[in-house]
């Protein structure tokens, strides 16, 4: 064929296959290379921020992003149908205070966080990392933040496996190493075992010392900057938090604060950090200021039955009976000073703060009974589900991608029994978990219809 017809011909097919191609739409059903689409119907869903929940709920997801939520949305030929029936749809739980590579025997008390650095590498806590984050994940927790407590730059590992797809697991959050002042949270240790610190803290002295460490932990892959105001022992200064914060957000990193005292918690909240952890005294002169420069709250508190979990066998009933009766007052301190922050408009973020085996429950089981347990403050269900939700995704500064259901959002969702704006506690009972627009969890009946 001469060379002029072969070119004439080549452009008649190339003008052919440009006039019938067409792009993706949801009216057509997808090729094989395109995203997969779902839809998802429930009776009931949450979106994470409005008060009521939305009826005959219908999300349309394609790939890993939501593309519409709404009632009784029509859905296109082609479209995977996942029915859920009697449920409520609610967006991936975030726990903004999580220790994914720490576990310890409640029975050892604050030496027991010395165990796992002395005795277990930071590669082997971060594939019981795995494991915990797997069960995190069955419960509906999507999204953590890891504060540290992660052994030398484990959490930014685990981070990277499972966003690499190798291990199933949460969104995760990294701080890295906790930058402390001297000591970090250990008890005194005689100078042979000093270096187990600086396994899991940067300790600092200095204003350019803190500099220093914040810029590090940024090479090392943080997300957020965990630091340790106060240790029992030693405060870290004004002039070195204000340096801390200064750092992180010039790289738009949040600032993590670890207070339990009324003294860090004051420098903390006068340096502009972004979230108090615990805060467990959170003395009233800070509240406005809390309030007026949007820093969060993240309470740690457990619930009150905790305190009747420990271990009877000591052989002391009087010291036992002690030990339960402190815990019930803390708790009960806790919970004041909780009604009190959100009396004042202190914004609240969920954190379990669990790094403790709790038997008979898995990592995840444990995380969402640490959130049910602020109605015991007397948070409404609407504030503790919206404190694990859309607050998270903002302290975490994602909430562009995750937090609420709505168009163009992640695919992060579960699916509970019964009604958690009536009663929290149906958040024990998952049913589904979907994360990325990937199927984690799906304990439906199986007989239940799917087209």
């Amino acid at each position: 064929m001469p060379s002029r017809s072969r070119r004439l011909l080549t452009t008649v097919v190339g003008a052919l296959l440009l006039c019938c191609a067409s792009l993706p739409s949801w009216g057509q059903t997808p090729s094989p290379s395109e995203p997969p689409r779902i839809a998802l119907r429930a009776a009931r869903l949450f979106d994470g921020k409005s008060e009521r929940l939305l009826p005959d709920a219908v999300v349309l997801i394609e790939g890993s992003s939501i593309q519409a939520v709404g009632t009784a949305l029509p859905i296109p030929p082609g479209t995977r149908v996942i029915d859920l029936g009697d449920v409520t749809l609610l967006p991936g739980l975030i726990d903004a205070h999580s220790h994914l590579l720490l576990e310890v025997d409640p029975e050892n008390g604050v030496d027991g966080l010395l165990t796992p650095v002395a005795q277990n590498g930071t590669t082997e806590r971060a594939l019981m990392g795995a494991k915990l984050g797997r069960e995190l994940l069955e419960a509906g927790v999507t999204t953590v933040r890891d504060v540290g407590n992660s052994g030398v730059n484990g959490d930014v590992a685990l981070r990277n496996a499972i966003q690499r797809g190798w291990v199933q697991g949460p969104r995760i959050s990294a701080c890295t190493r906790a930058l402390a002042p001297q000591g970090g949270q250990f008890p005194t240790l005689q100078p042979p075992a000093q270096s187990l610190i600086e396994q899991e803290y940067v300790t600092v002295s200095g204003a350019e010392e803190a500099r220093r460490a914040v810029r590090q932990a940024l090479t090392d892959g943080a997300d957020c900057i965990k630091v340790i105001v106060d240790n029992g022992h030693n405060l870290l200064s004004l002039d070195e938090l204000k340096v801390i914060v200064e750092e992180a957000h010039r790289m738009k990193r949040p600032v993590a604060a670890h207070t339990t005292t009324d003294d860090s918690i004051r420098i903390a909240v006068q340096a502009g950090v972004d979230s108090i952890e615990h805060g467990y005294s959170l003395p009233d002169d800070v509240l406005a200021p809390m309030v007026r420069n949007r820093i969060f709250l993240v309470p740690t508190d457990g619930p009150m039955d905790v305190c009747d979990s420990f271990d009877t066998q000591t052989g002391n009933a009087e010291r036992l009976r002690q030990v339960k009766e402190r815990c019930k007052k803390n708790m009960a301190k806790a919970n004041a000073r909780l009604r009190r922050a959100v009396a004042a408009g202190v914004r609240i973020a969920a954190g379990s703060d669990m790094y403790i085996v709790m038997p008979g429950l898995t990592r995840g089981q444990a995380t969402v009974k640490w959130f049910i347990a602020y109605a015991e403050a007397g948070l409404k269900p609407v504030d503790i589900l919206r404190a694990a939700t859309v607050n998270a995704a903002e302290l975490l500064r994602k909430q562009d991608q995750i937090g609420s259901l709505a168009q163009s959002k992640l695919a992060d969702l579960l699916a509970v029994e019964g009604n958690p704006l009536k009663d929290i506690r149906a958040l024990k009972q998952v049913r589904f978990v979907m994360k990325d627009g990937q199927v984690v969890l799906d304990a439906r009946d199986p007989k239940r219809k799917e087209r």
